[in-house]
């Protein structure tokens, strides 16, 4: 686990992506391009993690979806807008659909435990109350709603980045400011995949558990949706994104091959230094794995990484 307090944090960052989808059939189009359903929008407060897949149901990106003003916007923490933009452009034929990329406009930050995420708000005289699962809040020209950062609850705040303004709004003076390679730690003890870095264009949901929070089954049609209805019903994948600690340095080059018994049994993806060597997630062939069995960086190499809580 790690050695400092998450209850209480704060981590600024620039979003991957921020599209603005507008248009007379902006809905019925989004609808049948992404994995989670975006009906039926009883309050314009409701928002959405899902993923944008290709025909053969691989991982082109993620995104979380949000309606407001009559507009949506799809909003990446690691997918880049051009991907998305691209995915989205290329089913586009007749139409009513206007995608405009809006990315630069915006920057945010992750609050992470109710603490952090109630000051920083109160820091503006903003008295909102945090937004459950599902729903998010506009605010300051922005918008809060849960994030997908850690083990502790957590909030991801994207608010538009003024010219004369480029510093954040109002932030909590007492939390603890996180840099990006203990973000990372976080993430990664969580389990929690980045797209397309640790899930990407060579792999299915299911393979990084993306199939618990970012697939509808009961939605009907959406690109790639009968290969995630093949593998509910009868499908059993063969690779996992699994949590593994190792007494070493992590490579400063990833992805890195990863060897069992000198036989290259898959690979790391993503890493961060922990106290004592390092914590990551690796893509591990279920094919021949024994329980217990340690990895190796090297094929020539005694293990040394071991699989630390199972598939994520």
């Amino acid at each position: 686990m790690s050695d400092f307090d998450p209850k209480a944090c704060q981590f600024l960052f620039r979003p991957a992506a921020v599209l603005k989808v507008t248009g007379d059939d902006a809905f019925p189009f989004l609808q049948g391009q992404f994995t989670q359903d975006l009906r039926p929008a009883k309050t314009e407060a409701q928002i959405a993690y899902g993923l944008w897949l290709n025909q053969k149901g691989k991982v082109l990106a993620d995104s979380f979806m949000l309606r407001h003003a009559g507009d949506w916007l799809v909003a990446s923490l690691f997918s880049a807008a051009a991907v998305i933009r691209e995915r989205l452009e290329t089913y586009v034929i007749a139409d009513d659909v206007v995608i405009d990329d809006e990315t630069e406009r915006w920057a945010g930050i992750s609050l992470l435990g109710a603490k952090a995420a109630e000051r920083s708000l109160e820091s503006i005289g903003i008295g909102a109350s945090l937004p459950a699962a599902g729903h998010f809040c506009a605010i300051e020209g922005g918008f809060i709603f849960p994030g997908r950062r850690s083990i502790e609850p957590n909030w991801n705040w994207l608010y538009p980045v003024a010219p004369e303004n480029p510093g954040h709004p109002g932030l909590a003076g007492d939390a603890i400011g996180l840099d990006f390679t203990a973000m990372e730690r976080l993430r990664i003890e969580a389990g929690i995949p980045s797209v397309p870095r640790d899930i990407g264009p060579e792999d299915l949901p299911n393979e990084g558990g993306l199939d618990r929070d970012a697939i509808s089954y009961t939605k009907g049609c959406y690109l790639g949706q009968e290969v995630m209805a093949r593998l509910k019903t009868m499908g059993q994948v063969r690779r996992r994104l699994m949590r593994i600690a190792g007494p070493v340095v992590p490579p400063m080059v990833l992805p890195a091959p990863l060897f069992s018994e000198g036989k290259k049994i898959g690979e790391l993806r993503s890493a961060a230094l922990a106290e004592q060597g390092f914590v990551g997630l690796a893509m591990i062939s279920l094919l021949g794995l024994a329980g217990g069995r340690l990895l190796s960086l090297s094929s020539d190499k005694p293990g040394d990484i071991a699989i630390t809580d199972g598939p994520t």
